[in-house]
């Protein structure tokens, strides 16, 4: 693979960051050691200018190059997971019940990586922006930078973002023009009945009855009211609700999500289980409580940039290994609301060594250091290609 020589050469640093930023990994908005950390290296590699506060823990540093009216932006986000890990790794999370189980402390340190060699080279005109997101996961932390003024402050033509995924093979790059990751929304249905012994259920209201129609009946709500060529998700993640075996209890709480990618679709999966939700309880002489939460919009890349990400790609791996996703994924992500309010795109970089590969969000999983000088060499190679660096 063609990545830039002096990025190499500094392969083993990166490692070490990144080994850092993984044993003290930070919740969403908490980020304040990594955020002191990250502007301590932009700092340190000579950056222009070093902002710090944004969105609380957002870090954004400026390159400027050779004399040019243009600007790109290069985001990674920073925040890690409340999940314990397991991975036995000498350099696992110090902090209990919190890791890096999605790779942010390796999307962080290939921009470190990119920061270091574009502030050492220069080779372009204009102005690189790199920005150090706050709270991915699930906080929208991008969403409170656009509202806080991000593009007002650092004006740029265009912005671009980055993920590494481990369900395609290491090296390989992965592009979508349109919309490449889904809109999100999570909701919470409180069943309300009435709790009894359960050697008399004639006598109660039974919740967990009533939950489990309506669960059944969610998965529904995709496969009879949403069109088959349209991409929707209606999932049930947790069920809670009674304490022991004799007993049936007043209340069952469960949460879930629901994914799309066409706004009506949205609308009617929210319409649906407000319905199902109500009818269900309402018939069995229950009553349900549904908090509905719209969380991010669909991430949507911009054509004319994803053809510059495509390219960029190329030139680091060849273009064998840059491919066309056939469809989004319905995973979310809130580098969706920069896209909304600044053209771009978004592209996915692939991590996988080996198919048993423990996958994004799991306790076991662990970001792929082999990937670094090609992420890193990928940023400064865009930032250069658009901003017509030689």
């Amino acid at each position: 693979m063609p990545i830039i020589n002096r990025i190499a050469d500094f392969h083993a640093d990166m490692a070490e960051w990144r080994h850092d930023l993984h044993q003290h990994p930070e919740l969403g908005f908490q980020e304040h050691r990594t955020s002191a950390v990250v502007a301590e290296k932009l700092r340190a590699f000579g950056v222009d200018e070093v902002i710090t506060g944004i969105a609380k823990t957002g870090v954004v540093g400026v390159i400027r190059g050779r004399p040019g009216t243009h600007a790109v932006g290069l985001r990674a986000d920073m925040d890690a997971l409340p999940i314990v890990e397991e991975t036995g790794l000498p350099y696992a999370s110090g902090t209990p019940g919190v890791m890096h189980a999605c790779g942010h402390d390796g999307h962080t340190t290939m921009l470190l990586g990119a920061a270091r060699y574009l502030a050492e080279t220069r080779n372009f005109p204009g102005t690189v922006y790199v920005i150090f997101q706050p709270a991915e996961e699930g906080q929208a932390g991008g969403a409170a930078m656009v509202k806080e003024g991000l593009f007002e402050r650092f004006p740029m033509d265009m912005v671009f973002g980055m993920h590494n995924w481990p369900s395609h093979p290491e090296g390989t790059f992965h592009w979508r023009a349109g919309p490449i990751m889904a809109a999100t929304s999570s909701f919470e249905i409180n069943v309300i009945g009435r709790g009894g012994h359960a050697a008399h259920p004639n006598d109660t209201i039974d919740p967990i009855a009533v939950a489990a129609q309506i669960v059944t009946a969610l998965q529904t709500v995709v496969a009879r009211n949403v069109a088959p060529t349209h991409a929707a998700v209606v999932s049930i993640g947790q069920i809670a609700g009674g304490d022991t075996h004799n007993v049936i209890p007043s209340r069952v709480k469960m949460m879930g999500t629901t994914r799309w990618i066409v706004p009506a679709v949205g609308d009617l999966l929210e319409e649906r289980i407000r319905a199902v939700v109500t009818g269900i309880a309402t018939s069995m002489g229950a009553t349900a409580e549904l908090k509905y939460v719209r969380n991010y919009i669909a991430t949507v890349n911009d054509e004319a940039a994803t053809a510059l990400t495509a390219a960029a790609a190329a030139n680091v791996v060849g273009p064998a290994r840059v491919q066309e996703m056939e469809r989004p994924s319905m995973g979310a992500e809130d580098f969706a609301f920069m896209l909304a309010a600044k053209q771009g795109s978004y592209i996915m970089l692939g991590a996988r060594r080996s198919e048993n590969e423990a996958l994004l969000h799991h306790p076991k999983y662990d970001f792929n250091d082999a990937l670094l000088p090609i992420g890193a060499s990928y940023w400064a190679t865009l930032a250069e290609q658009v901003l017509g660096g030689a």
